[in-house]
């Protein structure tokens, strides 16, 4: 493994994390504060386009560079 391919890999884990952190913390404020269903279903809709968008974006590089 190169250190490029290390690199990338460590970033993409680095950002899955973060992720799960972000959404581990969402949940927490909307268990705890006093939020709609409505808006909570908005909030968890954005967080999950936004890890399908980073998802995507790197299979289409994949897709590109192969």
């Amino acid at each position: 493994m190169s250190f490029e391919q290390f690199e990338t890999l460590s970033f993409y884990l680095g950002i899955s994390v973060l992720f799960a952190l972000i959404g581990m913390a969402i949940h927490d404020v909307l268990n705890k504060g006093n939020v709609p269903k409505f808006g909570k279903i908005m909030v968890w809709l954005v967080l999950f386009l936004g890890c399908a968008g980073f998802l995507v974006k790197g299979l289409i590089q994949v897709f590109f560079e192969s």
